[in-house]
């Protein structure tokens, strides 16, 4: 009899075994989601956005914001949903229970209904701690938090939603991954946040670029930026570390393991290679290194600090490039897409499903474009390419961009037909006083790709063409009043 008993004993713990075993292995393995900016000059419709994901057996997919119409794409799905708050309203939530309540009431609760959106986390804020912003939202973070928690719980969501705050990598800091230790000023309020994260069973979110490394700094090693060997390796005690990817997420790992957190799980909110606009971000490079990132996540290897424990998830930025971004920090801001605006991709790239799929059914203008007329003098035209380039993107025709050295009529064209595109191709908006014309031919040259617009989608950018002549009156204007004075 107890020798049965000892045998249902064994048994049960030989299940046990089995099932934590299990759940650690589906633990380890991570998911490649996207980032889905829409700060975007040319938008498809959301509903061919989810097909597209759908199509390439994306799961996850990060927005920074909870945009109706997005949302709206998103009902139905199934896909996994990060929905953000942006910083300048923390100071808000963090003050108001009751505005915490509304935000959350209007963003997660009226899409979480059956057939709605899968929320899974609530970003409170975008890099709050970043250095450039001088401390301005960091004392908001947790007070935010803290009264969105309570709104979750009041709608019975707080079980199915996580609050994350995505940290940019400058948070935490040093010359070796294994001395890693978050800034001084940000020990108290990272250690409070990542205790609130840990109570509630959230991961730690940090965006990585090691693109940035590389545009920042001249004597950074190109090669171990990327995930196919280097001759830069750097040593650290036993580990050696042949990419700045795993160097700088041991970095972090050894940064909350001074503040009592070390097993901390992580979610990678943003990790990419851009395709334009500076020296090294071009096609070959974004591959290479979205590709080598997504075949070192998949291979569950890990991190010298944490091996055989990748992070839990990695969002890749992103899907769209994002002509409407601001350029202060470069303009490769603008060309973070694996995708171009209308869904073609733009290099091969496979997730783990395959090779990417393109989007379907996109709907686009007539292939047509304007140009500058080759019969009359530009000399004139500066103006007209200022204010184009004011509203269209022109990022591609700077030093390092595909467009870069196409001549000044070249220039003119490329300004001229940005403008033109955005404008739904208005026929008076490739007038420019006479200097532009509409042409059948496409006026692409090499790698420097004159676009046609998509028609699925209103144009967002909110302005009337009559806004372009009230730019060049203001600036005549300008031009007669410096001349007089």
């Amino acid at each position: 009899m107890s020798h049965k008993k000892m045998t249902e004993k064994q048994t049960t713990l030989v299940c046990l075994v089995a099932v934590t075993v299990l759940l650690l292995i589906q633990v380890v393995e991570s998911d490649i989601g996207v980032n889905w900016g829409t700060i975007s000059l040319h938008k498809m419709s959301p509903s061919t956005v989810v097909d597209l994901l759908k199509d390439n057996k994306i799961q996850k997919v990060k927005l920074f914001d909870a945009d109706p119409d997005v949302m709206k794409g998103l009902m139905g799905s199934g896909l996994e949903v990060m929905v953000g708050i942006p910083n300048d309203m923390l100071a808000l939530i963090s003050s108001s229970i009751a505005a915490s309540d509304l935000w959350v009431s209007q963003n997660v609760s009226r899409y979480m209904v059956k057939g709605g959106v899968n929320i899974k986390y609530v970003a409170v804020g975008n890099e709050p701690f970043l250095t450039s912003y001088s401390g301005q939202y960091q004392s908001y973070v947790v007070p935010a938090m803290t009264n969105l928690q309570q709104s979750l719980a009041k709608a019975n969501l707080a079980r199915n939603v996580k609050l994350v705050v995505p940290c940019n990598a400058d948070a935490y800091e040093s010359s070796l991954p294994s001395q890693g230790t978050f800034r001084p000023e940000l020990t108290q309020i990272i250690t409070q946040l990542v205790s609130f994260l840990n109570s509630y069973g959230s991961p730690f979110v940090v965006n990585i670029y090691p693109f940035l490394s590389l545009y920042g700094n001249s004597d950074f090693p190109q090669d171990y930026a990327f995930f196919e060997g280097t001759t830069h390796a750097v040593t650290d005690g036993p580990n050696v570390y042949s990419n700045a990817f795993d160097g700088n997420l041991d970095t972090l790992i050894a940064a909350l393991a001074k503040i009592g957190y070390g097993q901390m799980p992580i979610v990678i909110g943003e990790v990419g290679w851009p395709t334009d606009g500076a020296i090294g971000a071009n096609l070959t490079a974004a591959r290479v290194f979205n590709q080598g990132l997504v075949k070192h996540v998949l291979s569950n290897k890990g991190t010298p600090l944490r091996p055989g424990v990748p992070p839990m998830d990695v969002y890749l930025f992103s899907l769209f490039d994002e002509g409407a971004k601001s350029v202060l920090p470069g303009n490769f801001e603008r060309h973070w897409g694996i995708f171009s605006f209308d869904g073609q991709s733009k290099y091969p790239l496979n997730l783990g499903n395959g090779a990417l799929k393109n989007a379907k059914d996109v709907q686009y203008l007539p292939y047509r474009w304007c140009v500058a007329n080759p019969y009359k003098n530009l000399a004139e035209a500066a103006n007209h390419f200022k204010i184009a380039c004011s509203y269209a993107d022109c990022t591609t025709l700077n030093y390092g961009g595909s467009c870069y050295g196409i001549g000044a009529k070249g220039n003119m064209s490329y300004a001229f037909n940005s403008y033109y595109q955005l404008q739904k191709q208005n026929p008076r908006s490739c007038d420019f006083d006479g200097l532009g014309m509409v042409t059948f031919l496409n006026p692409s040259i090499g790698e420097c790709r004159f676009l046609v617009g998509v028609s699925d989608h209103t144009n967002s950018s909110g302005f009337r063409l009559q806004n372009y002549w009230i730019s060049v009156l203001l600036i005549i204007l300008w031009d007669a009043w410096l001349f007089l004075m």
